[in-house]
């Protein structure tokens, strides 16, 4: 129980600074809609962070995917899939965010911590292939991070 709702609370913090912090939190693709996000660690309560494993510091972002398909009469189905991120310097150079599956009561999502320097813009490169699609869809996302 304590664990489907540190994952509803981190779904509901992450969702709502990605509204804030991300210009576009979504991106659809055929009949999937990917959503993607980042927020800085610190803003995790202690229980979502404990549960999930990320260290809470203003040092550390943490990244969260999650992808929905459309079903008639629904606001959509929780999908698995396959995802890969890196984060890609100015130099085009990258660095592989590892990413976990969450996956509670039906809801799949997947996350992932980085390091962050304050007023730094991250830029992601989200690679997601749906369970039963042959090609994955690429994201690139950025972000600009400051301390707290």
């Amino acid at each position: 129980m304590f664990k489907h709702i540190a994952l509803a609370a981190f779904a509901a913090v992450t969702l709502m600074h990605g509204v804030l912090l991300a210009a576009e939190p979504m991106t659809r693709v055929g009949e999937f809609t990917i959503y993607h996000n980042a927020v800085n660690a610190d803003t995790l309560s202690p229980e979502v962070a404990k549960a999930h494993k990320i260290e809470r510091s203003h040092y550390r972002g943490v990244l969260n995917v999650s992808v929905i398909k459309d079903q008639v009469g629904t606001t959509g189905i929780p999908v698995k899939a396959l995802v890969d991120v890196a984060i890609v310097d100015s130099a085009d150079q990258s660095v592989r965010v590892p990413m976990h599956e969450i996956e509670e009561r039906g809801f799949v999502s997947y996350i992932g911590a980085f390091p962050i320097a304050d007023g730094q813009e991250i830029t992601f490169d989200i690679k997601v292939r749906p369970v039963g699609v042959a090609e994955p869809t690429v994201v690139r996302m950025s972000q600009e991070f400051f301390y707290r």
